[in-house]
């Protein structure tokens, strides 16, 4: 879910990945949350990749402005992790993730990033990570999201007549341009790849392609190698009008029939080979076609409501000391 998405975009890889800055800093207490206590170094590599961000995108005083205001906003969704992981330990029975399932979750982020696992270990070593802290930070994400479809998800309901309110209010917005129905099989290069690791890349790029041409499902490959966030629905992103994908797909995609797979195209920052699994012309979209898409839309706005709202009730309950000095 998108708002879920949203939440933790700040936690998942933020916190995962993130330099452990505070060696030479008197750690002390920042929040106190209930029984739970957060440290400055604790807080402070949390917060590393955003302030790396600022760091690179302002100056001078704005740059301070930024900071500050910034830390106070991470400070709160930092809090609000804390106290949703409060409540998973609550519910009956108690909301656990186990050992299995993380390690599953660990190996298909370092498979989707073209990583073999001992490579992700030096990265994780060089910005002062180790593997259970990784695993602690999937575990801890996959335990919030188990709470928000509990106290939340759950408990919203999308009405045949609020889809078809949605879709006569908004009918302007279903002018549909010329689009196409893609698959797509997308092996990514990392940012720091030399020639080398971007040459194998590619080589497995061209491997895959020989395998579908000679008959394994492109579904299938698609969901065993894909690093596309679709890899688990066989690559299936679904329709996609001009102007929305990188140019060096467009390129390709509106130029194939209905059931040819591309050649492998490159861009700067992968290699992909799509399938056309269907093609439509402009024209006012039907309800029929739009019915999931106005759905999730109409979904997403309670759910934004429906979480304000229970997350304010646990703030108001909860005991919360802030110490963050500016």
């Amino acid at each position: 879910m998108e708002l879920c998405k949203k939440i933790f975009l700040v936690v998942m890889w933020g916190a995962l990945l993130s330099a452990t800055s505070g060696a030479n800093v008197v750690d002390r207490i920042v929040a106190v949350v209930n029984d739970d206590i957060v440290t400055l170094v604790e807080f402070n590599a949390a917060f590393a990749p955003h302030l790396q961000n600022i760091m690179k995108e302002y100056e001078g005083e704005d740059r301070e402005k930024v900071i500050e205001h910034t830390r106070k906003v991470f400070m709160q969704r930092y809090i609000d992790g804390i106290l949703i992981e409060q409540e998973a330990k609550k519910t009956v029975p108690p909301i656990v993730v186990k050992d299995e399932e993380v390690i599953t979750v660990l190996r298909e982020i370092v498979e989707k990033r073209n990583l073999s696992m001992e490579e992700f270990l030096k990265e994780l070593a060089k910005e002062g990570n180790t593997l259970e802290m990784a695993k602690e930070e999937i575990r801890g994400q996959m335990l919030r999201m188990r709470v928000l479809n509990r106290e939340i998800k759950s408990k919203i309901l999308v009405t045949e007549e609020e889809i078809g309110e949605y879709y006569n209010k908004h009918r302007d917005q279903y002018e549909g341009k010329e689009a196409v129905h893609i698959k797509e099989i997308m092996l990514t290069v990392p940012e720091q790849a030399g020639k080398a690791a971007r040459a194998k890349i590619k080589e497995n790029a061209h491997n895959l392609l020989r395998s579908i041409k000679a008959g394994e499902s492109f579904e299938e490959v698609a969901a065993k190698y894909s690093q596309g966030g679709a890899a688990k629905d066989g690559g299936d992103i679904g329709f996609v009008e001009r102007g929305i994908i990188i140019p060096e797909l467009e390129a390709v995609a509106f130029g194939l029939s209905v059931g040819e797979v591309s050649n492998v195209i490159e861009s700067e920052n992968g290699f992909y080979i799509i399938k056309i699994v269907d093609k439509r012309g402009a024209g006012i979209k039907s309800l029929e076609m739009v019915r999931q898409e106005i759905k999730a839309k109409i979904e997403n706005e309670k759910m934004e409501r429906k979480y304000e709202e229970w997350i304010s009730s646990v703030r108001k309950k909860s005991h919360i000391d802030i110490r963050l000095k500016e």
